[in-house]
């Protein structure tokens, strides 16, 4: 039981997290990301909302957590540098599958117009991807394609890493309108190998 500070008893620390982030897995699936609320959570988890905001700031602070539980910065990347539609493909391709982990019901959730976290983590601060996020890994890519001569000189790599994150935004969103019967691994490398055969150095 938590103390009145929130502060879990010794020992229940990492179980109480756990209960938070499993039980809003749940709801969402149920009610749907914009409808989850911190009392619906500390309700259904049998906590305090004291132990909730032990870790967590507000509903966005813990919706922000399917997004930045990974930092991007340095995730080892087996396609190489070559090949950029593979690799940017690949980068996204384990953001995905952690939510396609979750199933089709989050994912058709959690992707919703209402949700601000995922707006906040899609989205940039003072014209920059925030560090640790998928984008601003794609950006370091993508400059490391143009520095070695694999995409056109004087390339708008921002604009690019913009555009990228559009179209996995896309198909994600038709994932789900697919009810999770699109391949959507072949179709997001496809879609991001005809993008950028503009962009590539062909000379």
């Amino acid at each position: 039981m938590a103390n009145r500070s929130g502060r879990p008893a010794k020992g229940d620390e990492l179980n109480s997290k756990e209960k938070i982030i499993d039980t809003t897995v749940s709801l969402i699936k149920k009610k749907g990301a914009d409808a989850v609320t911190v009392r619906d959570v500390c309700k259904e988890a049998g906590l305090s909302i004291g132990t909730f905001y032990h870790y967590f700031r507000d509903k966005d602070d813990l919706m922000m957590y399917f997004l930045r539980e990974t930092s991007f910065d340095s995730f080892k990347l087996k396609t190489p540098v070559s090949d950029i539609a593979g690799r940017i493909s690949e980068l996204y391709m384990h953001l995905i599958h952690k939510y396609i982990d979750l199933g089709l019901d989050f994912m058709k959730s959690f992707y919703s117009t209402g949700n601000r976290s995922l707006s906040a983590y899609m989205g940039e601060v003072d014209g920059a991807f925030a560090p640790g996020t998928v984008m601003a890994r794609c950006e370091t890519e993508m400059n490391t394609a143009l520095d070695n001569g694999y995409l056109k000189s004087g390339s708008d790599i921002h604009l690019i890493c913009t555009d990228i994150c559009t179209i996995v935004k896309g198909c994600v969103f038709e994932w789900c309108l697919s009810d999770g019967g699109m391949d959507i691994e072949s179709t997001l490398h496809r879609i991001l190998d005809l993008y950028l055969e503009n962009h590539k150095n062909n000379g």
